[in-house]
């Protein structure tokens, strides 16, 4: 017995060794394994945190570049406003000029606008009956002096405008209205009004 007892236990300490052998190989390999994956995941992390970081920061900068923009929007629609209310305002005085500046303003635009010196100036109707005589008179005398023929007429037609005039000969019409000539003035000097405005 003592001969199986010996074969046996050699073989428990056989299989014991080969059995701690394999487990420290698995433990090994396990532990290999463990640390791969915590390297990698800790590179995953990483990377994963900088892109986070790179996309943040790219958002961060997007949003200024956004703020930035409408603040550029914001302070060109303040101005847009402020160059409106500069050409508001001169039509607004044009209209409530004294009677004899008013006068002589629509005169000298009707000589300015004249072709041929017969034709009809309409008004509005407060401005027909207020100044519309005074400046066709007025008008035709400058355009004798120059030279010209002088036979423009007060039309009966009136029509809604501000102030001013438009000089009409059969269906040919030339818009001399303050609200007309104020806008496309505006857009020839609205950078000029900017300047003034705005300058630093």
């Amino acid at each position: 017995m003592d001969g199986i007892d010996k074969i046996t236990a050699r073989i428990s300490a056989d299989s014991q060794r080969e059995a701690d052998e394999l487990l420290a190989q698995a433990q090994a390999q396990a532990d290999s394994v463990k640390r791969e994956y915590a390297d990698r995941a800790a590179r995953e992390s990483a990377d994963i945190l900088e892109r986070g970081r790179k996309a943040a920061a790219e958002r961060v900068e997007r949003m200024a570049g956004v703020a930035q923009l409408e603040g550029r929007k914001a302070v060109l629609a303040a101005q847009q406003a402020l160059i409106a209310r500069a050409f508001d305002r001169a039509l607004e005085q044009l209209c409530t000029l004294p009677q004899e500046k008013y006068t002589a303003l629509l005169s000298q635009l009707a000589v300015k606008a004249a072709r041929s010196g017969k034709e009809a100036l309409i008004f509005s109707k407060a401005d027909r009956s207020r100044y519309g005589k005074a400046v066709v008179i007025a008008a035709n005398e400058a355009l004798e002096k120059a030279g010209r023929t002088a036979s423009l007429t007060l039309s009966q037609e009136t029509r809604p405008l501000r102030g001013g005039f438009i000089i009409a000969e059969g269906k040919v019409e030339t818009n001399c209205a303050f609200e007309t000539l104020v806008r496309l003035q505006r857009e020839g000097l609205s950078r000029q009004v900017a300047g003034v405005l705005f300058e630093s």
